[in-house]
């Protein structure tokens, strides 16, 4: 089926925004008093969401007071502070904008909280983005499907005519869940091996290749 529209994971995919996670999580750690973490560890955790995030960068047994005071104090110091250090990955911006020049709709679908997740996806893409959308209350994450169903309603395309970009497991898994094509980026937070790993059949190693899909209109 020829692609109308291409929805992207954010962390890992279209912005390198490891240097700002690890910054807030651990102020978060180190002001309620627990061990901080190297960049790398911090790394590890990504891809299920902030509470995740927080639960794995927390020693074990810690009681659930201990872990929503952590939340609470990550949650705040990376809204104020998630723009500081995070930078697109070379070619992304113009490979953003040739895609929407050429006439495909464009989402963002993330694990990320939903306020940064629009407020990242406008500072670094503009109106080349249609549609953003991140984890809130009562909002499915990945790799439940729902998110991606709902992106696809607010761009009005069908799950058949659009592709999933992502740099994880959860992303190719949250692609199958909304049958969709998925195509795993090498550049990412996990690397191709592991995207192989996870079942990605198509994975891609810079963004100039996304251009060539979309020029031919399939994968």
């Amino acid at each position: 089926m020829k692609i109308k529209a291409f929805i992207f994971d954010l962390d890992g995919t279209l912005l390198n925004t490891l240097a700002d996670l690890a910054a807030s999580v651990n102020y978060a750690l180190e002001v309620n008093g627990f061990p901080v973490h190297t960049v790398e560890e911090v790394k590890s955790y990504i891809g299920n969401g902030v509470v995740k995030l927080v639960e794995r960068a927390m020693p074990q047994g810690c009681a659930a007071r201990e872990r929503q005071k952590v939340l609470a104090d990550f949650s705040g110091h990376y809204r104020e502070n998630c723009v500081d250090c995070t930078k697109a990955y070379p070619g992304i911006i113009e490979t953003v904008a040739k895609l929407h020049a050429l006439g495909y709709k464009l989402g963002v679908f993330s694990n990320k909280s939903h306020y940064e997740t629009v407020k990242l996806a406008a500072a670094f893409f503009g109106d080349n983005v249609d549609y953003a959308q991140g984890s809130k209350e009562g909002f499915p994450r990945k790799p439940s499907p729902e998110g991606l169903y709902y992106v696809l309603s607010r761009l009005e395309v069908k799950a058949e005519n659009a592709v999933y970009v992502g740099d994880s497991d959860v992303d190719v898994n949250t692609a199958k869940n909304a049958a969709m094509d998925c195509i795993g980026v090498a550049w990412g937070f996990r690397g191709r091996e592991f995207l192989a790993a996870a079942g990605a059949n198509t994975i891609i190693d810079h963004p100039s290749e996304l251009v060539a899909i979309g020029e031919r209109g399939r994968i």
